[in-house]
């Protein structure tokens, strides 16, 4: 009776799951891996996806396992050991260090090298990785200089989600679409990181503009930033050669992957365990963000539900009606909606579920139709989280630290600029989009 009841209403309540699994990941009380093991754990017990992976010699196509993309958690786990590593050896500290010495102390020249810096980091490491780097760099350059951290503090965290979205490993959305897709490390360089380049230039001219009377100093001061003692950030230089090695070799496997079809997470996992052959496995694996990898996994079976009982298939049926089947509309509400979306709720939710339903619409209208949907899901899902303090989880870390060292920066005020800036980022990939994919194509 139950069972009959649940199969006949599947698409809703694998669907009313979801979005109260949403609701309770935004209101951030409960954790949010809480959040999404519990409701993994609901639709296994409400049988929505199937715990047997055979049905008699037939492999069941709803076993839930099927439904966990093991591509996009195997690649983060290792990107985190490999970033943990080399992380330890000072390496990253020290380019930060020799980048600050070149400005000679210049405020305004320190306030886009380590924009810039932040974002070229993140293309390559985590975001939340990336400011928590740069952080103390930044704390203790606006000391020497006797000025507010706060618009550095600003411009490195809006940099870091838009760096993070010009590579396949950049950021955690980007590795789902990669893998859901089917794009390469090299697919996402050559599309996204042209646009990004020129997001960031304008974004870093805008909030200069807008900070300008905020980065003035004293020449004492500057001269100062010049005498940095960098001798000493590099801790282990042994460490620092092979996190070198290993990082190079991991992202040649990435940029080659078209020639060796060896895929990102099996380069990345090879390189992690090289690594992990002169360090304490046990030191390294508890600094893991298991929060997130288990996250990732509830989430997917939660999605799992719903894409067994049809709905995904619905809501890609339901967007290409709105949109008439139009390439360009369907685009540009892909966008929009993601970028608005993913400033409110968390992106990694968000992208796990249209990914999915991307899928669908590929089934429908073919490939070449659903191209740029995939790189408009990335730009609005990526660069969405700089519209709020809650859009991103570098947001909160740097939100977080700020307060500690006394200079606390309010919800209105980093959403004050979040806000210009994800409508410039929005207003210049949709210029980029349309020009690169969807003129040629009307």
């Amino acid at each position: 009776m139950i069972a009959s009841y649940i199969s006949e209403n599947s698409v809703v309540i694998s669907a009313s799951l979801l979005i109260i699994s949403y609701i309770f990941i935004a209101l951030e009380k409960i954790p949010k891996v809480t959040i999404a093991l519990l409701g993994a754990g609901i639709t296994l017990l409400l049988g929505l996806v199937s715990q047997h992976k055979m049905i008699g010699d037939i492999i069941n196509p709803h076993y839930f396992v099927n439904f966990i993309d093991f591509n996009v958690i195997f690649l983060l786990v290792s990107m985190m050991i490999i970033v943990n590593i080399s992380t330890r050896s000072g390496m990253f500290n020290w380019i930060a260090n020799e980048l600050l010495k070149m400005t000679k102390g210049k405020p305004i020249a320190i306030f886009a090298v380590l924009a810039i810096f932040t974002a070229v980091t993140s293309a390559f490491l985590d975001n939340v990785t990336t400011v928590i780097l740069i952080m103390p760099i930044t704390f203790f350059v606006a000391k020497k200089l006797d000025i507010n951290p706060v618009p550095f503090l600003l411009v490195e965290v809006f940099a870091s989600n838009i760096g993070g979205t010009a590579t396949l490993i950049g950021d955690p959305p980007n590795i789902i679409i990669g893998s859901a897709a089917g794009l390469s490390f090299m697919d996402f360089v050559k599309v996204l990181t042209p646009v990004i380049a020129i997001i960031l230039f304008a974004v870093i001219i805008f909030l200069t503009f807008i900070f300008r009377k905020n980065l003035k100093t004293s020449k004492e001061k500057m001269q100062e930033v010049v005498n940095i003692d960098n001798s000493k950030t590099i801790t282990d230089k042994g460490l620092m050669i092979r996190s070198i090695v290993v990082l190079g070799l991991v992202i040649l496997g990435f940029v080659t992957h078209d020639i060796t079809h060896i895929e990102t997470c099996v380069a990345a996992m090879v390189g992690a365990s090289i690594l992990l052959l002169f360090e304490k496995p046990t030191e390294i694996l508890k600094d893991v963000e298991w929060n997130t990898i288990f996250f990732f996994i509830g989430l997917f079976i939660i999605i799992g539900g719903v894409e067994a009982s049809g709905g995904i298939k619905l809501m890609a049926e339901w967007i290409l009606k709105v949109t008439q089947g139009s390439q360009a509309a369907t685009s540009m509400l892909i966008l929009w909606a993601s970028g608005i979306i993913s400033g409110i709720i968390d992106n990694i939710p968000y992208t796990a579920t249209m990914s999915p339903m991307l899928v669908e619409i590929q089934k429908t209208m073919g490939a070449d139709y659903t191209i740029p949907l995939w790189w408009c899901l990335s730009l609005g899902a990526c660069l969405g989280g700089n519209m709020t303090m809650i859009g991103a989880a570098a947001n909160v870390i740097v939100s977080e630290n700020s307060a500690k060292e006394g200079h606390p920066i309010k919800f209105m005020q980093f959403m004050k600029y979040g806000v210009i800036v994800v409508g410039i980022s929005l207003a210049i990939s949709t210029i980029y989009i349309y020009f690169m994919f969807l003129r040629i194509a009307s």
